[in-house]
């Protein structure tokens, strides 16, 4: 997100007047209109509808939600503050799971934003978080569950990586880990507006980026190793980058079934994106996204006449008109709603609207409203069997997410 609870480098209205949405809806984004019912084979935006069901409240500026792929359907949501709390079976564990609140700074875009299990989590108990520290920079550790309690986690922590913060705003924070079981790290491009550092272009810096490290060895004094394979090993360039160009990313996953990257990148003063990185073109791999240079698809450093050479442009965008922050979503690989698999949703923080994509379809698609909820939302999240979650910030409260054919 821009924002996380949030503040922006603008504000933009939560809704758009009646008549006003109606014209721009059908200038800019393809509502899915009603049919006849039918049997769902792949998933067709125009003939599905989506809702959202309140699996719990009473949380505290949740901002993520996973799971550990242990076998124990628990889902884990990451609040704001500095904790952890565990869902199983519609209950909000009282306890939190993990409590780091006296190491984190907290809020505006800054807290605790990022979560990820380790592949072997149910044999090994270690997981990663990725935080804002009490002097403002980012921190990702290694944590380990209790030896004594599979629902309490150990507060000793091992710090892999420490990335110095510029400015306030843009510290991404999503980790996940990849089909190639290397752990993923987004970081924004260090804040303020407009990149003014240039940090997300200029390879020599960690900020507008996404990174990839093996938590299961180390090289020299790191704490991790550099998979060998990374695009800038032997090359000018910090060997930790995996893709360059982004502004802030806010929320990335893999498509568990295929591989494929997916990237939600806030953007500046116009558009918002989605970027699309198949496994079969290298996932990511040395990609840049075009921030600063381009924002969305248009030109913003310079305003025109940009040289795009070399950039990826992104698979969707929308406009300002309906919000003013991206939140990135997931493919749904579920078995519940099968109208909705091979569909890929995300939100906006701001009009709390949600879209989708066909995850199998063309590069460039013009994104599908679905749903326009009243919710801010911070984050979507998987279950283990694949179904989605979306988490409202403001409301403290975690959604499920269902398809209907129509």
């Amino acid at each position: 997100m821009n924002n996380v609870a949030m503040s922006r480098d603008r504000t933009r209205p939560r809704t758009l007047a009646a008549a006003a949405l109606a014209m721009a809806l059908g200038a800019i984004l393809t509502a899915a209109p009603g049919a006849p019912a039918r049997a769902a084979t792949t998933f067709d935006p125009a003939h599905t509808r989506l809702t959202l069901t309140r699996l719990v409240g009473g949380l505290s500026s949740p901002v993520g939600i996973t799971n550990a792929r242990d076998g124990t359907h628990r889902l884990f949501v990451v609040e704001q503050g500095g904790r952890i709390r565990i869902i199983k079976a519609s209950t909000l564990f009282a306890a939190p799971f993990l409590d780091i609140h006296t190491r984190v700074t907290c809020c505006g875009e800054r807290g605790l934003l990022g979560l990820a299990f380790h592949p072997s989590y149910k044999s090994n108990g270690k997981f990663y978080v990725d935080y804002t520290d009490v002097n403002g920079n980012t921190v990702v550790a290694e944590y380990h569950r209790s030896s004594t309690n599979a629902n309490r986690a150990s507060t000793s922590e091992r710090i892999l990586l420490r990335v110095t913060q510029p400015y306030a705003n843009h510290n991404g924070g999503q980790l996940a880990f990849g089909p190639d079981g290397f752990l993923y790290i987004a970081l924004g491009d260090g804040g303020s507006a407009g990149d003014p550092g240039n940090r997300a272009q200029s390879l020599n810096t960690l900020l507008g980026k996404i990174l990839r490290i093996d938590v299961n060895h180390r090289t020299g004094s790191l704490q991790y190793a550099i998979p060998s394979s990374n695009p800038f090993v032997g090359r000018t360039g910090l060997d930790q980058i995996w893709s360059y160009g982004l502004r802030n990313p806010w929320r990335f996953s893999f498509d568990r079934k295929t591989g494929d990257l997916w990237i939600g990148d806030v953007g500046q003063d116009n558009w918002e994106e989605i970027d699309r990185a198949p496994k079969s073109a290298g996932a990511g791999r040395g990609r840049n996204y075009g921030w600063r240079v381009m924002e969305g698809r248009a030109c913003y450093n310079p305003p025109s006449g940009c040289n795009t050479s070399g950039k990826m442009l992104p698979m969707a965008v929308y406009s300002h008109s309906f919000g003013c922050s991206v939140t990135g979503g997931y493919v749904y690989r579920g078995n519940d709603y099968p109208m909705l698999v091979g569909g890929y949703f995300f939100g906006d923080y701001c009009s709390g609207r949600i879209w989708a994509l066909v995850a199998g379809g063309p590069n460039t698609q013009t994104a599908v409203q679905m749903i326009d909820t009243p919710y801010n939302i911070s984050s979507f999240g998987e279950g283990e069997t694949g179904e989605l979650y979306a988490v409202d910030l403001a409301g403290g409260a975690i959604y499920r997410i269902r398809g209907q054919t129509i």
